[in-house]
């Protein structure tokens, strides 16, 4: 799975913004705020990957229980799919 092209993640004032860019723009209206684990998954989703290298990822990147990164990211990725900004 990865982020469906046509959306772009910006730094505006020290918060990490995602929003729609050119044609997305019409179809997407607004914009998303991430936290420092959304914008690290928003990243890991930049390319083909699996649920489970992402919380490997999180693991090697952060002291957190697996637990706790298996939940944030199927919480994040089920976000994603919600608003259909996942290729399928």
């Amino acid at each position: 799975m990865k982020i469906k092209n046509g959306f772009a993640k910006r730094n505006i004032a020290g918060n990490e913004i995602v929003v729609p860019v050119g044609k997305t723009a019409l179809e997407f209206n607004g914009m998303i705020t991430l936290n420092e684990t959304g914008s690290f998954i928003w990243d890991c989703l930049k390319e083909e990957t699996t649920e489970q290298e992402i919380v490997a990822r999180l693991l090697a990147e952060y002291e957190v229980t697996e637990e706790k990164a298996t939940a944030d990211v199927s919480k994040f990725v089920a976000m994603l799919r919600e608003n259909d900004l996942i290729e399928k």
